[in-house]
């Protein structure tokens, strides 16, 4: 992105644990005048990426909100082609809660075959994969080329610690909320943002299901009620629904847009795969 571009917000996987043919896992692209930033890596990333003329190698840094596993699921892929891609080293910087050191380094343990079968093969191949790992959980984590990115800690208990992220730019704000409950510093977080990404879940159609293991999703999830609620209480001025549990059916998707417009009088769009929205312009 050039010096003076809008921030752009791409969404490359609106989907959630449940496997769905036209969603991709959580994964959301900022474009700004510091590169492109990466926030989750859930199933798809890459292919997503790929799409929007962007990738492993370009991305300026990746940024976890938590370690559930369809919020890292190709941080493998990240990982991997990064590296293999690379023609001289590129260590991939990565920004999350505390347990994301252990997890690179597991990572990197998993996929040591792999690692010895390219750098056997390779002969222009001389050095390993690598990453830079900052554990964040409150405050200002990164400063460069005028774009700010600050985290601070959400709740989505028992998962813990978890992590919401604000990027701002000159005028421009997004927030990427991670799964999470309403909480204050959610809110804070929040306040005057251009655009709030917000996953969410549909409670009456969780309830209208009935099963054991999706009505467990309610108490750790905010529904689309709580979203634009949060939305509200903040002054937002675009609520993004993503990471949609359960994924919509054809020709239920005003319905969420309803629900939220209920609680919240902005812009409410309903995300899905590579939806684009310039910041301060809409989708």
């Amino acid at each position: 992105m050039e010096m003076g571009c809008l921030v752009q917000v791409i969404i490359l996987g609106s989907g959630s644990p449940l496997p769905d043919p036209h969603r991709a896992g959580p994964s959301t692209l900022v474009r700004t005048a510091a590169g492109d930033l990466l926030f989750d890596c859930g199933r798809g990333v890459l292919m997503r990426a790929a799409a929007v003329a962007s990738g492993a190698g370009a991305f300026k840094a990746l940024f976890l909100t938590h370690l559930h596993s369809d919020h890292i699921t190709d941080l493998n892929d990240i990982f991997t082609m990064r590296w293999a891609m690379s023609f001289q080293p590129n260590p991939l910087p990565v920004f999350g809660p505390v347990g994301t050191a252990a997890l690179l380094r597991a990572t990197e343990a998993m996929l040591e075959p792999d690692i010895g079968y390219r750098l056997a093969h390779h002969d222009d191949l001389r050095w390993r994969p690598s990453s830079t790992v900052t554990e964040v959980e409150r405050g200002l984590i990164l400063d460069e080329g005028g774009v700010r990115v600050t985290a601070s800690p959400t709740d989505h208990a028992p998962v813990r610690p978890t992590v919401g992220f604000r990027i701002d730019e000159g005028e421009q704000s997004v927030v990427v909320a991670g799964d999470t409950v309403p909480c204050a510093a959610l809110d804070e977080l929040c306040v005057g943002a251009d655009v709030l990404i917000h996953t969410v879940v549909r409670r009456d159609l969780i309830e209208e299901i009935g099963l054991p293991r999706l009505t467990d999703v309610l108490d750790y999830h905010s529904s689309v009620a709580d979203a634009a609620q949060t939305a509200a209480r903040a002054g937002v001025g675009t609520l993004v629904l993503t990471h949609l549990v359960p994924p919509p059916a054809p020709g239920t998707e005003q319905e969420w847009i309803d629900q939220a417009a209920a609680h919240f009088d902005g812009s409410v769009v309903l995300a899905t795969d590579l939806l684009a929205l310039d910041v301060n312009q809409g989708p």
